[in-house]
């Protein structure tokens, strides 16, 4: 372009040299930006296409559900509330990193517990427990006073277990409060990442990797240390405990964060959108009441189901 500029310009005759250089450079100037300028609109162009392209691809339907979702069971039972949720945004936290593309938070809400539940029920409800609101004080609340903390984790379907690392994170106290937030993210992320480097257990802390009969592998991490109740390559069923909800790696409050992968290891693999029945995908700040599956083999405390216990003893004990 420029060169053909320059060409033009040594045509040019009755002008001077400066002028005639003057004349050369403007008009690779404006030529040159009138190029830019036509890269720039059709970059812009395809982007927003693209864009088009897989909002309509992805666009959740009534019950928040992605195309191409794989249908389970609910990981948990009674009432819970979601966040960081694919039905609102993909990627749901913001990155894909992990393969976090399809992931979701969930915590335990207060209204699943009731006065005349045991002071440590079965089911891991506990008598009064509340979720903290946002406060100043204590800065680093204890997990038992969040409801999520012990709560089981069940199988979403029948499955296989690939991965169990259920001991190696210790449950912190929550980060909710604006002391506790503010050095979760000003501080604790900063080592966290870094610590990313060595393993995935930084971030996800405890957590329990499970193949799907349909192939697809689910996540589910910040789990308590020590709760797990199966075993690495153990046969598993739907409905079956894997452990209990926790507040390891990291986490502000004792939750949930389950995701589906296509493969084994989240930093090799890639985001699937999932779907739970008779729930779909809750939303944002949407509370839900899950109901797991029911089998017989799940329901036996021999068989790992909400009633058995976690084999070591330690889920019972409360940290911090």
């Amino acid at each position: 372009m420029v060169a053909t500029v320059a060409l033009v310009g040594t045509a040019l005759t009755g002008i001077e040299t400066g002028g005639a250089a003057r004349v050369v450079l403007w008009g690779a100037v404006v030529l040159w930006g009138t190029a830019m300028a036509e890269i720039a609109v059709r970059l812009a162009l395809g982007a927003v296409r693209a864009l088009r392209r897989r909002g309509a691809k992805e666009a959740p339907g009534a019950d928040g559900a992605l195309p191409g979702a794989v249908d389970l069971h609910a990981p948990v039972a009674g009432r819970w509330r979601a966040f960081n949720s694919p039905a609102d945004k993909v990627p749901s936290h913001g990155t894909h990193f992990l393969a976090q593309t399809y992931a979701i938070d969930i915590i335990r809400t207060p209204e699943d517990t009731t006065e005349d539940a045991p002071e440590n029920a079965p089911d891991g409800t506990r008598k009064g427990a509340s979720a903290p609101a946002l406060r100043w004080w204590p800065p680093f609340p204890a997990n038992r006073d969040f409801p999520a903390f012990g709560a089981p984790v069940l199988a979403p379907a029948a499955g296989r277990v690939v991965t169990v690392a259920g001991s190696a994170h210790r449950d912190h106290r929550a980060r909710n409060t604006v002391l506790g937030l503010a050095y979760l993210m000003v501080v604790e992320q900063v080592v966290r990442s870094a610590a990313a480097g060595t393993g995935i257990g930084a971030i996800v802390g405890n957590h329990v990797v499970l193949e799907l009969e349909d192939g697809s592998y689910a996540l589910f991490a910040h789990l308590r240390r020590g709760s797990a109740t199966v075993r690495e390559g153990e046969a598993v069923r739907a409905g079956q405990q894997l452990a209990a909800c926790g507040n390891s790696g990291n986490s502000s409050e004792p939750h949930l964060h389950f995701q589906l992968m296509d493969g084994p290891d989240p930093r090799r693999a890639a985001g699937v959108p999932f779907t739970w029945r008779g729930v779909g995908v809750p939303g944002n700040g949407t509370d839900f009441t899950a109901a797991p599956a029911r089998t017989p083999e799940a329901d036996r405390p021999e068989a790992g189901g909400p009633g058995a216990s976690s084999g070591d003893g330690r889920a019972a004990d409360r940290v911090n």
